[in-house]
């Protein structure tokens, strides 16, 4: 089939290389986000689509938005027969929709009707799913709505984060889309309805999120933590007596067994409860063990090393925004 492939980030690079590789379709052109002048250190390729479409000299294009005349006009003159979308960050009208001879497709990081939106990984993580995967959708103008013509799960490690998950995810991507290519070629189209009573939502994260409410349980806040990394990142402030609060992010932590019972109903939530080598806090039910730590302006660090420095006693509050 004649293919224009849609993306941006990271998560369409494993399909789309094979699709490029494989030869077995025409690869008209590649469309993806515009590119935008990187802030500050930036140890990551923010525009992963575009550099992989540029290592195969594959035509280029970024337009401002795919809904625009100018987009349509390029659309037609590429002349697809699918569009290959995934992780580009633009949502197809009808209109544009309705250039290529059979829609479009689009590789989605969850099992729809679950976590429909933008951050459909870390959200899964989030709630505490243990069982996610990849769903590809013969595209309708509503978002993440359409028929579902290939699904693939997979079970979500009691520790596993984003960063970890994600890859593992694109990689089940691969034959998940050439399957639904494969059915669209020989004209099954149709798919399965998806059942609106369990459409749940995975909007875009907001900074806001990665802020602690020690009064949650510690499983809770451990999902917290594995599912907002890279970005926004989790953290609290220890609320230090006549002294500014201290902001720290919480790199790694892991559920302390062994402090649930004595922890329980000692100095309340967000109170550290054990203080050395880890820090011990209590949750609303359970108790979290801190093990690595980003103070704020510094680099991560264990909280033995951190404690060196700032004698973190048991009894000291955590908490605010």
């Amino acid at each position: 089939m004649r293919l224009v492939l849609m993306g941006t980030g990271p998560f369409a690079v494993p399909t789309f290389a094979r699709l490029i590789d494989g030869g077995a379709h025409t690869i008209a052109g590649v469309i993806t986000r515009p590119e935008k002048p990187a802030r500050g250190k930036i140890e990551v390729d923010l525009h992963p689509v575009r550099t992989l479409a540029k290592q195969h000299g594959l035509p280029l294009y970024a337009p401002e938005s795919i809904n625009s005349d100018e987009a349509h006009a390029l659309l037609r003159e590429l002349a697809a027969e699918l569009y290959v979308v995934c992780d580009y960050g633009q949502i197809l009208k009808p209109a544009a929709l309705e250039l290529a001879k059979h829609g479009g497709i689009n590789l989605h990081g969850s099992l729809l009707p679950k976590y429909r939106g933008a951050a459909p990984i870390q959200w899964a993580i989030y709630e505490g799913e243990t069982e996610t995967g990849v769903t590809v959708i013969h595209m309708t103008p509503r978002l993440d709505g359409g028929p579902i013509l290939e699904q693939v799960s997979t079970p979500i490690g009691p520790d596993e984060t984003n960063v970890e998950l994600e890859p593992r995810l694109a990689q089940l991507g691969i034959a998940a889309v050439e399957h639904a290519i494969a059915r669209i070629a020989a004209g099954d189209t149709a798919g399965a309805t998806q059942d609106p009573a369990l459409v749940t939502k995975a909007p875009r994260l907001a900074k806001t999120a990665g802020a602690i409410d020690w009064t949650r349980t510690a499983k809770q806040i451990h999902d917290q933590i594995r599912a907002l990394v890279p970005w926004p990142k989790t953290y609290t402030h220890w609320l230090r007596e006549g002294q500014e609060p201290l902001r720290f992010i919480v790199d790694r932590a892991r559920v302390s067994e062994a402090a649930n019972n004595a922890a329980a109903g000692i100095g309340g939530p967000g109170t550290v409860i054990e203080a050395g080598e880890r820090l011990v806090v209590q949750c609303g039910a359970g108790a979290l063990a801190i093990e690595q730590l980003q103070p704020a302006g510094k680099k991560s660090q264990t909280v033995a090393e951190f404690q060196r420095g700032h004698k973190v006693p048991v009894g000291a509050k955590l908490g605010g925004e």
